[in-house]
């Protein structure tokens, strides 16, 4: 069963319906540079820390020299890389997994 989807556009309409006096293209501009801010940050090497909602950070995954092309299933050699994690904060945690 797929789960409910919430867009950046739906996103944007219920910022713009709590504050009206808001345009939606300065919120479409404002959102548009948070998420340039979270990528940069993340490609210099930075931990991004949203107290509230959680942290991201990259961390290094170690490559395979015997992976396989899941498509083709050729042999295939991955090199070591970096991958984005999220790490939900605990007022995140508790407004998701209704903790009390």
């Amino acid at each position: 069963m797929a789960k409910e989807k919430l867009t950046k556009a739906e996103i944007i309409e219920n910022i713009h319906s709590m504050e009206p006096t808001i345009s939606r293209g300065d919120i479409h501009t404002v959102i548009d540079l948070l998420f340039d801010e979270l990528k940069d940050g993340l490609a210099d090497g930075k931990v991004i820390e949203l107290r509230g909602l959680g942290t991201f950070e990259v961390r290094s995954r170690r490559g395979k020299n015997h992976a396989r092309n899941p498509k083709t299933g050729e042999k295939v050699s991955v090199e070591d890389h970096g991958v984005a994690v999220f790490r939900p904060g605990k007022e995140l945690q508790y407004k998701v997994w209704d903790l009390d």
